[in-house]
């Protein structure tokens, strides 16, 4: 294997670690090599902490002068929550820098690479690209298009149904299906559900990892607020949970429910562009939208979507309730659909590698 390949694959598998929690920034991974050995690897762990370049920089226990560093994104080059990394990179002597992906902000976008280039740093652009642009495809849409990247996810039966009449869907998918799930709402900054879907189910909307410590936030869809006080949802705290709710809610529920430190967003309109638009507001970058079937099914038929997950399990249910859209998908951008079974290798999810 190529040696530049094998260590941006290093980087790459320390960014995906803290996936979803830098999130409104992207998840990246640094490495520092010099003279065939790894100096230091270092991740963005979370916004307004330290970037992958310079954590790797501070965790390098040699001199780093005349090394390469592989960095799965284009160094910042200018100063929001911390330091640009340019500045750091150049001090510190790296001779050569091997980036996989160009940074799509316009603050950066290009910008980083001439720095370094201008200061007598060697750089190299595109290894493991497309890797590098999965790993953030969705601070890219977030980014590119103004709005959280939107994830689809429904378990559905052999003969396409989401449920049975009576609403009943547990469990359609297997417990490795689930798992899966799990590991794609880590990497959300929100997972979204309709108001009938707390009702029905009363899910957690949690991830349940091993060792995981992050949690995204839940956001529910509930125009005339009639989410119970003793919803599921609440017990990973009032702080973490979103209400989309009407203005002409109950104004005694709303500030209760304030009081406690939920976040309500009061919208007129409820179509999914400005429902997206309150989100991208309060820097919600990833959400991971899991039902009901009619929540699901307004993201199709307004055609705003960006990667569709069909957990396919192994039963028939007959009468029940099915996805109802007709949208066309031509016109959606860069959409991915992925189908996921008991064959589908639980590593590909952990390292972000999963086709269809």
């Amino acid at each position: 294997m190529d040696k530049d390949i094998y260590y941006m694959k290093l980087a790459l598998e320390e960014a995906y670690k803290y996936k979803g929690q830098t999130h409104p920034n992207p998840a990246v991974g640094a490495l520092i090599v010099k003279d065939d050995k790894i100096l230091s690897i270092g991740a963005h762990k979370k916004a307004g902490t330290d970037h992958a370049e310079i954590v790797a920089l501070k965790n390098a226990q040699e001199d780093v002068k005349g090394a390469t560093m592989y960095v799965t994104l284009e160094p910042c080059s200018f100063h929001g929550k911390t330091p640009p990394c340019c500045p750091a990179i150049i001090s510190s002597g790296i001779k050569k820098v091997v980036i996989g992906s160009v940074d799509p902000n316009p603050k950066v976008s290009g910008k980083g690479i001439e720095w370094l280039k201008s200061s007598g740093i060697e750089v190299e652009v595109g290894i493991l690209k497309e890797e590098c642009d999965k790993l953030n495809e969705d601070f890219f849409v977030y980014i590119t298009r103004k709005r959280p990247f939107v994830t689809l996810k429904c378990a559905m039966s052999l003969d396409g149904k989401l449920a049975k009449e009576n609403k009943e869907s547990k469990w359609i998918s297997s417990e490795k299906a689930r798992k899966i799930s799990h590991i794609y709402r880590k990497h959300s900054s929100a997972i979204l559900v309709g108001i009938n879907t707390i009702l029905n189910d009363n899910p957690e909307l949690t991830v349940r990892l091993e060792g995981n410590e992050y949690q995204p936030y839940s956001v529910v869809i509930d125009p005339n607020l009639d989410v119970p006080y003793d919803a599921n949802i609440f017990k990973k705290g009032y702080e973490k949970i979103i209400i989309i709710v009407s203005k002409k809610a109950d104004d005694k529920k709303k500030e209760y429910l304030k009081s406690l430190g939920v976040r309500l967003l009061e919208l007129e309109s409820f179509d999914i562009k400005s429902i997206l638009k309150a989100l991208y507001e309060i820097d919600i970058m990833h959400v991971f939208v899991e039902g009901g079937a009619y929540t699901i099914s307004r993201f199709l038929e307004e055609n705003i979507w960006d990667k569709m997950l069909i957990f396919r399990g192994y039963k028939f249910i007959g009468k029940g309730i099915s996805l109802d859209f007709h949208s066309d998908f031509s016109k959606t951008y860069k959409v991915s659909l992925q189908i996921i079974d008991d064959t589908t290798d639980l590593l590909e999810i952990y390292n972000g590698y999963i086709t269809v």
